[in-house]
């Protein structure tokens, strides 16, 4: 399928545009902005886009007030479907975020309910109960996502909130004409309407990616019962910086044996080394050095690599109390460097060999701070060597080969420090 062998961008479109923070209602076409950055996308290798929410929200996007609705403070419907085609020319796949497990106080139903609390049509559509009350003293007590009383949880047993959402989702895929779907919070979803969903969305368009957000392991059942395409990788995440900060490469290993070797075998994960919930991996190295080593690792491990906006050309920002707005800034142009130009030539190389996208993985050499491995397909073999290291590091023979060929880095089996190589045996 097209996205084990695509390298994914994920923008947030309503801080990458500067939207105010609580929607006002106005109707401005602030989407249209990412166009300038199709070009820029292309020429850098990527073929698939992921955008957070785009619906119309409260404020954050995750607070959906109407499933069906661009958000107000992006534009119109018309602005998405326009910016969707402009992508697909460029031969860049468009994912979006479905947020199916909770809404906004805003959205239409809940509203109604507000109104009309035990006589409203919609009451069963939510988890509620007419004897307590709720931390807006609403009069009622209804079911927030883990606590947050913002995001009204959503009764998915109900007949008609499934088919308003699967409704919803034919509308995206008929009208807007999208490649995929994220489930926020997939690890909440009942298994049977993430199954329900991707048969729904197979029916329409054959190729069409699921991936799921889960935030531990061992959720195989995200592939064998909610038959998801793929899943976040957090432990991965994890492994990746936190091997690069304490020296320790083993970790990383030790994760990688864990997600192909025994929960996840045949199945490609869905890799980053940051994301919009989480502190972005320049402001988390503690040796910036090692800063285009780690896009290396991501963009030649097992996975499909997402890059977060910004992040590929060293963008900061710290994960704080109560905002991620940090995560999330306003950008109006890519403000390629030196590390954007590293990360697209292994974007090319990646495009260019099958075994770095989908081949086989084999670990051959690993101590505290090296790290070599070969990805293999029936017709190519290509080894990496890592050396996060302050010195040289002469790697063993390893090639039981003639001659191979330096498509990155060493051109010999000496590692210099702080390297990435990248060898196709011949």
């Amino acid at each position: 399928m097209w996205y084990q062998d695509s390298v994914f961008y994920q923008i947030y479109p309503l801080n990458m545009v500067n939207a105010p923070q609580d929607n006002d209602g106005q109707c401005v076409s602030r989407i249209n902005q990412i166009q300038t950055f199709i070009p820029y996308l292309k020429d850098l290798g990527i073929k698939a886009v992921y955008f957070n929410p785009v619906f119309s929200s409260d404020h954050h996007g995750y607070d959906t007030r109407d499933y069906r609705k661009v958000d107000e403070r992006l534009g119109t419907n018309e602005d998405l479907k326009s910016l969707i085609e402009l992508f697909h020319q460029a031969s860049i796949k468009v994912v979006l975020d479905g947020v199916f497990n909770h809404v906004g106080r805003g959205f239409f139903a809940f509203k109604d309910v507000l109104q009309h609390h035990s006589q409203s049509q919609y009451k069963d559509w939510f988890y509620l109960s007419f004897d307590g009350d709720s931390p807006y003293h609403d009069g009622f007590y209804y079911e927030g996502w883990e606590g947050h009383y913002e995001l009204v949880k959503l009764n998915l047993d109900n007949t008609e909130v499934q088919n308003y959402l699967l409704e919803s989702v034919d509308m995206w895929i008929n009208e807007f004409n999208i490649d995929g779907i994220r489930l926020d919070v997939a690890y909440s979803l009942p298994r049977w309407f993430m199954a329900m969903l991707k048969e729904r969305c197979r029916n329409l368009k054959s190729d069409f990616f699921l991936l799921g957000e889960v935030l531990g392991d061992n959720a195989g059942y995200m592939f064998s019962e909610a038959h998801l395409d793929s899943i976040t990788d957090y432990p991965g995440f994890k492994g990746l910086w936190s091997s690069f900060n304490s020296l320790n490469m083993f970790e990383i290993a030790h994760t990688l044996k864990r997600n192909y070797g025994e929960m996840y075998k045949g199945q490609s994960l869905f890799t980053f080394v940051d994301n919009h919930d989480v502190t972005r991996i320049a402001s988390q190295l503690t040796d910036l050095d090692k800063l285009p080593l780690i896009f290396g690792m991501l963009l030649t491990l097992p996975g499909i690599p997402c890059l977060y906006y910004g992040s590929e050309w060293g963008q900061k920002g710290v994960k704080g109390q109560g905002s991620d707005d940090a995560l999330r800034p306003a950008i109006s142009e890519p403000l390629a460097n030196e590390l954007t130009d590293y990360i697209k030539k292994l974007i090319s190389l990646r495009n260019q060999y099958p075994a770095l996208s989908h081949g086989n993985y084999h670990e051959l050499v690993l101590t505290n701070r090296q790290f070599v491995f070969e990805r293999t397909t029936r017709e190519q073999r290509m080894i990496i060597a890592l050396n996060i290291d302050d010195q040289n590091y002469q790697c063993p023979d390893i090639f039981n080969v003639q001659s191979f060929e330096t498509l990155l880095g060493s051109h010999d089996s000496c590692l210099p420090p702080k390297s990435l190589t990248i060898w196709k045996i011949k």
